[in-house]
């Protein structure tokens, strides 16, 4: 079961003036589950975002940035789960156009005004005609308020569906932020299978809205992982649609950038509380690095290590482990003499080795906890870096040795 994670109340997901998402049950992977998600966008509306780094991105992946970049004035975005269209080749590039072609003659629009995104199993064939098909059904389902069916519609193995919304005072008015996500096992950060889209009805400008979208990604998305495997799907989108009457520039950009990471550090570390098989969720904390590079290569060697995720499954506090990844990291020039490592309140390493004042029993409390914090003091610099990961349980291998059936 997900980690201190409740399933979002439809209720208090807000409504962003200028959006509407409709939601079918298109068969894609198998009947009977909410599969294809229409977002549509009124017109003036800007779209910027980030996607994933990995070599064999998928088609959707490379056509969304085809279409991003035309500057055409993005009116939708089309999102089916079951099936990924990545390691599709040429076929694949020509379902994906083929889908934004169909839902822009249904909406009116030019194919280059739709964004394509997929997500599911890799190296299986699109199955455009049962998206085609379920378009109509989406359109007719077009809501305000549909945020909640959204957020299920584009899981895959997540457990839980993940959304959130919140609000901020900008000029005596009220800026609406509302997001959803997906995302449970192959995740790692640049991006981290995952999907999210955050819509504001602010009004940004394009430049501007994709500087703020690449530095949410930086602090929340790109700060997770589950089991290390970068996905070829991944895409987190920022859409802003100018309906507030609030303008963002240079002078009122703080307030939002702070509220836009908000929302995207929630919807990231729900990711991570819904890690396929997680039953504890881990927060890295890594102070006193010289820089952020370094802190993060420390971090992710501790997030990515199959023995220390074991070891906190088990609850067991073999902290040797951290310390191993530690030294292992590339750091080449770190002094482990001058570092301390803690399990939450508790010093467990300094001076090279173990601290004189741990006790097996601290550390077995700590470890026994399902939220635990590892925080690493380098004491080499004033820069810090946070990451957010999980354990790996029998259920990881379970789910992933039969997520084709």
């Amino acid at each position: 079961m997900p980690v201190n994670l409740s399933a979002p109340v439809a209720a208090q997901l807000l409504p962003v003036t200028g959006v509407s998402l409709g939601i079918a049950e298109a068969g894609i992977k198998r009947p009977g589950r909410k599969d294809l998600l229409v977002v549509k966008l009124e017109d003036g509306a800007t779209v910027a975002g980030v996607f994933t780094t990995n070599r064999f991105c998928a088609a959707p992946v490379t056509v969304a940035k085809t279409h991003l970049a035309a500057g055409k004035g993005i009116r939708a975005l089309v999102v089916n789960t079951g099936n990924a269209n990545a390691g599709t080749g040429e076929q694949g590039m020509a379902a994906a156009r083929s889908t934004c072609a169909e839902l822009a003659k249904l909406l009116g629009c030019a194919p280059e005004q739709v964004l394509p995104y997929s997500t599911g199993v890799i190296m299986e064939p699109l199955p455009v005609d049962k998206i085609v098909a379920g378009m109509p059904q989406a359109i007719a389902n077009l809501k305000a308020d549909n945020w909640f069916d959204a957020s299920q519609a584009i899981m895959t193995t997540d457990i839980v569906a993940k959304a959130v919304s919140k609000q901020v005072q900008i000029g005596g008015k009220t800026v609406t932020v509302t997001g959803i996500s997906k995302g449970s096992g192959m995740i790692h950060p640049n991006m981290a299978t995952m999907l999210g889209y955050i819509a504001t009805d602010a009004a940004i400008a394009q430049p501007l809205l994709q500087q703020m979208v690449s530095e949410a990604a930086n602090r929340s998305f790109n700060c997770i992982t589950v089991d290390g495997d970068t996905s070829t799907n991944d895409a987190l989108m920022l859409i802003a649609t100018g309906k507030s009457g609030v303008t963002i520039d240079a002078a009122n950009r703080a307030a939002m950038q702070a509220v836009i990471t908000e929302v995207a550090t929630v919807l990231a570390q729900a990711i991570v509380r819904d890690g396929e098989g997680a039953t504890k969720f881990i927060t890295i904390k890594v102070e006193g690095g010289k820089d952020e590079a370094e802190c993060k290569k420390i971090g992710y060697a501790i997030a990515h290590s199959p023995l220390v995720k074991t070891a906190f499954f088990a609850s067991d506090p073999n902290l040797g482990r951290i310390l191993a990844a530690i030294g292992y990291a590339g750091v080449g020039d770190l002094d482990v003499a001058t570092l301390k490592l803690y399990l939450d309140d508790v010093l467990v390493a300094e001076n090279g080795g173990r601290a004189a004042s741990y006790r097996e029993d601290d550390g077995q409390r700590v470890m026994k906890q399902s939220d635990i914090t590892i925080r690493v003091v380098l004491n080499r610099g004033a820069v810090n870096a946070t990451l957010w990961t999980c354990d790996f349980s029998y259920d990881y291998v379970k789910i992933n040795a039969s997520y084709r059936s």
